[in-house]
């Protein structure tokens, strides 16, 4: 997964949200067309810096500089285009543990919804299922609690012969269940 929850590094913590995404294409001149209007649409502007101010709302009471240095830009994976921004941040306290951060983001809108824990009992009731690993977090910590955490979206559990894959979109005011469809299948 390129959705990078958070990394630590001593006092240095970072974070990734992906959220707004478009279909890559072959053809050079369609691949660019999607990537542009990804990156002017209104609905995946709103969907992302939802992930944004929950991702600064949630790191901001652990750090004493918390900042987007290059804003908001658009993240290549060789199947998809994200809107991505790229949070840092200095800790004031070292000491906190990668695992206390990951806690506090875990589940970001884009796999939950807002207000979060109003959206997950909603989301229990409607799926129908247990989500298992599926938009769950994947990565590893140290003794010394630094360690990176992903956001594992668009995922895939083996089972032997037995493949169930996973991919969810961002439902915000503005979506097209079509277009989420096709987002979704891309």
């Amino acid at each position: 997964t390129p959705e990078l929850l958070v990394s630590k590094k001593g006092a240095e913590v970072a974070s990734y949200p992906l959220a707004g995404s478009a279909r890559r294409y072959g053809d050079p001149a369609a691949d660019r067309r999607s990537a542009a209007v990804l990156e002017g649409s209104e609905k995946d502007r709103r969907e992302h810096q939802a992930v944004v101010d929950a991702v600064f709302d949630a790191l901001s009471p652990y750090c004493v500089e918390l900042s987007a240095p290059d804003g908001t830009t658009l993240r290549p994976t060789a199947s998809m285009w994200h809107l991505g921004t790229r949070i840092v941040g200095r800790l004031k306290d070292a000491e906190t543990p990668v695992a206390e951060l990951a806690g506090a983001l875990h589940p970001t809108p884009a796999v939950c919804g807002l207000p979060r824990e109003r959206a997950a009992g909603v989301i229990g009731q409607l799926e129908g299922y247990d989500r298992g690993f599926y938009a769950g977090a994947v990565g590893w910590a140290d003794e010394m609690g630094d360690g990176e955490w992903y956001v594992s979206i668009r995922s895939a559990r083996l089972a032997g012969r037995r493949a169930t894959l996973y991919a969810g979109a961002g439902i915000v005011a503005g979506s097209d269940p079509e277009g989420e469809t096709d987002e979704t299948s891309a």
